[in-house]
């Protein structure tokens, strides 16, 4: 079985604490470092545009100014003609900036306070770094947009000037740069939106800053950036009962098609035997569409003593539920939901409408807070923002700022695990750290696509994975399969039964990769 590669993505405070770490108590000067990423730069930069090259290095009076200009003075050794606009006064120059300058004027390279009007073939932005907390203004707002007016290759180093290292937000207006060179580890701001469409092209290079800077205060964000599988360990003895019984409740009157891609994606993830409660007039299409499940039905003459006796027997059978996907939010729906949350013990995934009802009903949500819990089974919450918003009854856009605040306080009051969906996906668990999804594309904001993701979920639940692993997973798998889906045709063309079988791709045997 391979593993998944664990990425860490930091912040800008804890970048800042790793890499005083690094200099103050693992002992690496700061001008190393700076020479380190400097020389990092100027082999990416030449590399990819060659040793021809009318240079401009925009470099402010922080550190990253010195990376600035000492990335100029390299690229100067290597024959290229370089100019440097220091903007800012400097007196505030740091001292390890200040002695770049220095250098470079002995290197008689060009050093002034002022943008140049001279035409470049490149443009390395080197303004601010990841400590911006603040609109641009004055000199600084019309250097980025300078730049930005230019047809000059832009190379930013560590981040976009402009853009929070936190957040992906633009402070008023922000560099577009062509590549970003960061150092040690990805930034939140550089894969969150809109910041990821500022970045360009990124490459993360090692200049001494690693994992033992982190003196036991690991980030607290991460991802996974490798297909290689992390998947649940199959019996070559096992039979269909071994790999999971999932009971799925979806699908009201008409509305089988959230039924059927969550009950496939269930099944495609190597869940045993999947289960169905639906509405009766979805049988004829769900047989001929999944003809592996099996069925139950209730119909409009149904009680409410024999529905409930259809659920009772649903999960006394299975070993995951999943719940939600187009049941409606009409009375047979509120009913269901009622007995599922007052009765089950077995690992529940809550999708769609179910949420929907959740955030409808305070008594319900009462039950999922710490202290309340009935039971210790797990429960996974799959929303999309508009669906987070109502269980918060709030808008969407006040999530947008301190997103990851919010996902954590809300984790830190329910007992779930949380798989909010959004263009950057994450899952949340109190005390783990905070799974920031990087796989997908726009191609997968698309109908279904979410119940994909609950039955992938659900299938991998099936197999015994915890609740938030079976989370990041299941975010992860489903956002490759997009991509995968993408790569044979385009973002325009996929569907959400695309993604279903893209999956075959992702989920080959070791002996067949």
């Amino acid at each position: 079985m391979g593993v998944i590669i664990t990425e860490y993505i930091v912040t800008a405070e804890e970048m800042k604490r790793y890499d005083g770490n690094t200099i103050h108590k693992i002992g690496v000067p700061s001008l190393v470092l700076m020479e380190r990423a400097a020389l990092a730069v100027a082999n990416i930069i030449c590399d990819k545009y060659g040793f021809h090259n009318r240079v401009l290095v925009v470099a402010g009076c922080g550190n990253n100014g010195g990376d600035g200009v000492a990335i100029g003075r390299i690229l100067k050794e290597r024959g290229m003609h370089v100019e440097i606009a220091v903007i800012g006064k400097k007196e505030s120059m740091s001292q390890e900036t200040a002695t770049q300058v220095e250098i470079a004027k002995s290197y008689h390279i060009p050093v002034t306070y002022r943008m140049m009007d001279n035409d470049y073939d490149l443009i390395v932005d080197a303004l601010f770094g990841i400590g911006l907390k603040r609109n641009l203004e004055g000199r600084y707002l019309a250097a980025v947009q300078s730049i930005n007016e230019r047809l000059s290759k832009v190379i930013s180093v560590d981040i976009p000037s402009g853009i929070d290292a936190n957040t992906g937000a633009v402070f008023g207006d922000a560099v577009k740069a062509d590549i970003t060179v960061t150092f040690g580890y990805r930034k939140l701001g550089q894969v969150l939106y809109p910041g990821t469409q500022y970045t360009g092209e990124l490459f993360v290079e090692d200049i001494g800053i690693t994992d033992y800077s982190f003196m036991e205060e690991a980030p607290s964000v991460f991802t996974y950036t490798d297909v290689d599988r992390k998947l649940p360990m199959r019996n070559p003895a096992g039979n269909k009962g071994s790999f999971g019984k999932v009971f799925l409740i979806a699908g009201s009157k008409n509305m089988c098609g959230a039924c059927q891609f969550a009950a496939t994606s269930a099944f495609r993830m190597g869940a045993g035997m999947v289960r169905i409660l639906t509405a009766q007039e979805n049988l004829d299409v769900l047989k001929k569409k999944i003809p592996e499940a099996i069925f139950t039905t209730y119909a409009d003459d149904t009680t409410l003593e024999e529905l409930y006796e259809l659920i009772e027997e649903g999960i006394n059978w299975s070993t995951v539920l999943a719940v939600g996907p187009g049941i409606g939010t009409g009375e047979v729906a509120k009913r269901m939901m009622e007995k599922i949350v007052s009765y089950n013990t077995k690992p529940l995934v809550l999708d769609a409408d179910a949420l929907t009802l959740l955030s409808m009903n305070k008594a319900m949500m009462k039950l999922l807070e710490r202290g309340n819990r009935r039971h210790s089974y797990d429960i996974v919450l799959t929303p999309h923002m508009g669906e987070f918003a109502r269980l918060l009854h709030t808008k969407v856009a006040n999530l947008q700022d301190n997103f990851l605040d919010i996902v954590r306080a809300f984790v830190d009051k329910y007992d779930v695990t949380l798989a909010c969906k959004d263009a950057r996906s994450v899952a949340v668990r109190k005390g783990k750290p905070v799974y920031l999804n990087t796989s997908g594309n726009d191609g997968m904001a698309t109908a279904g696509s979410g119940d994909v993701l609950t039955g992938m979920i659900t299938g991998l639940l099936a197999q015994n994975m915890n609740g938030f692993d079976a989370a990041c997973l299941g975010e992860f798998l489903h956002g490759r399969a997009g991509d995968v889906a993408k790569e044979h045709a385009n973002a325009y063309y996929i569907m959400a039964q695309d993604i279903i079988h893209a999956l075959q791709f992702l989920l080959k045997d070791e002996s067949e990769r």
